[in-house]
């Protein structure tokens, strides 16, 4: 038990990640990281959550396992046939603004984090400092999950939004053979061989990644750049459309309604935590890891509520439940101009998204290759590049070739209970620094410790609960896979066994 709760100290991560041959170029600046996190935050889902929550759900459940488990809880083990979900109608700008605030108290446990730890690894890095290396493996091998599933997702979406683009402006069709995966989301067979795009997209981004991350960076701040410039075109240019008169009643169906609607647009908000993956290679990590994440979280919401003020303004909240309730009203409106730049904007968005996450990956295989317990060989460093190459390129192939045959998207709660349990240790690893190491400098501070880091624990906990019982055994069928990993690898070769 004692070799399972070992931790590595601070001092020794930071000084690892000096040594010559596995050192990271540090080029980024405040700007480069508040773009990183507006990349991964802001994707379509914007153009889609925002109505599907402000018009409500109707969820049927045909097994115990498709069920969440508070709902289980809430009905005796019982699934319920069909649960409806209230619309958060008008209201939905609300529902952005206490999910932020919501999210804010995990965000400022990875600032303080962030700014005390500067190496690459996010939460593995951090609970490998606070809680053990028990604990490291599973939040890096839970990590690895997040990251990679959440990518094949979106690189799907990415190519379904793509083709309809083609067909739609260019009237050009792929070939049936290469347009979609070849096993539905239901596991049945779609006649296709192969889903080129998702698996071409996530090697074009694989080799700028490569490339740099100065490179990388500038390519995501100019498509951070056009989605918010898109974002903006709709807000600005609809603006003369909104009818207060949909406005009204403002809570249709009061406060349950506006906070069902908070728990179906909570993640849309994951992401920021991209941020902390880049803090070896930030120029001053203690001032502007914390601003990138903080800032981040306050812009992304700033464009959630006036997307969703806009949407609910010119359409009326019962009418959103759709595919893509923004395109379908500007469609109903005429504003095809306007439609156009939210096309364009969505699917950027879905480039950038995939970009962050892709990088965010590779830099997780990156650390627990540099402290052993993944082999060798995923830290190595560009001799020309100053990245991690091999990580990356193998990152790449191990989300791409999955898009390319398989629509992941049911398995997206999955990303879900993984962000989510990364939050947590992130929050319980301030609380136990407070109490280990409480005169080591700290740039940035969580205020009303240990009320912050205990409310975001307890946030996080009850939405872990509202996911299905069936991603929750997954969940926990793959922690099993790693746990098997680790005693046959990782424990034997971690840096810290090594060197006893």
């Amino acid at each position: 038990m004692n070799r399972l709760l070992r931790t590595r100290g601070i001092d020794a991560l930071i000084s690892a990640s000096h040594a010559p041959e596995r050192r990271l170029r540090k080029t980024l600046g405040p700007w480069s990281l508040i773009g990183l996190g507006v990349g991964a935050v802001i994707g379509s889902g914007i153009f889609i959550l925002t109505g599907t929550a402000a018009a409500g759900q109707q969820l049927q459940f045909k097994s115990v396992l498709n069920a969440p488990i508070l709902d289980l809880m809430l009905n005796g083990g019982n699934a319920v046939s069909t649960i409806g979900r209230l619309g958060a109608g008008p209201g939905i700008s609300l529902s952005f603004l206490v999910t932020a605030l919501v999210c804010g108290f995990a965000a400022l446990c990875y600032a303080e984090l962030a700014s005390m730890i500067p190496i690459a690894g996010s939460a593995y890095t951090y609970a490998y400092a606070t809680l053990g290396e028990i604990f490291a493996w599973i939040i890096g091998w839970d990590l690895i999950l997040e990251y990679a599933v959440s990518n094949m997702a979106v690189a799907v979406g990415f190519s379904n939004y793509l083709n309809d683009l083609f067909d739609n402006v260019f009237h050009f069709h792929l070939p049936a053979a290469i347009a979609k995966s070849p096993i539905g989301p239901s596991g049945v067979p779609s006649g296709s061989y192969f889903n080129l795009m998702a698996f071409v997209v996530l090697l074009v981004l694989t080799w700028i990644l490569v490339r740099g991350i100065r490179e990388s960076a500038t390519a995501n701040n100019v498509m951070v750049g056009i989605k918010i410039a898109a974002i903006l075109i709709f807000v600005i240019g609809a603006a003369h459309a909104v009818n207060t008169s949909n406005w009204h009643p403002f809570l249709p169906n009061g406060i349950p309604g506006m906070l069902t609607g908070s728990a179906i647009v909570f993640f849309t908000y994951i992401g920021f935590d991209s941020v902390s993956t880049a803090a070896e290679e930030c120029k001053n990590p203690q001032r502007d890891m914390p601003v990138g994440i903080i800032v981040t979280l306050v812009v992304c919401a700033v464009l959630y509520i006036a997307v969703a003020l806009t949407l609910t303004g010119i359409a009326p909240w019962s009418t959103l439940n759709t595919d893509a309730p923004v395109a379908d009203a500007l469609k109903h409106l005429g504003m095809n101009k306007i439609r156009g730049w939210v096309t364009v904007g969505a699917l950027v968005g879905m480039i950038s998204s995939l970009m962050v996450f892709q990088y965010g990956q590779a830099r997780i295989w990156f650390a627990m290759s540099r402290d052993g317990l993944l082999p060798r060989l995923f830290s190595k460093v560009h001799p020309r590049f100053e990245t991690p190459h091999v990580s990356t390129w193998i990152a790449g192939l191990v989300v791409g070739i999955p898009a390319g045959i398989w629509d992941i998207d049911t398995f997206a709660d999955l990303s879900n209970i993984g962000t989510l349990f990364a939050f947590i240790v992130v929050s319980a690893g301030v609380l136990v620094l407070r109490k280990t190491q409480p005169e080591r400098p700290r740039s940035f501070r969580v205020p009303w410790c240990p009320v912050m880091p205990i409310i975001s624990i307890v946030f996080c906990l009850v939405l872990m609960l509202a996911l299905p019982l069936m991603t929750w055994l997954r969940f926990f069928v793959w922690l099993a896979i790693g746990l098997i990993i680790y005693a046959m690898f990782g424990r034997k070769n971690s840096v810290l066994e090594t060197a006893e």
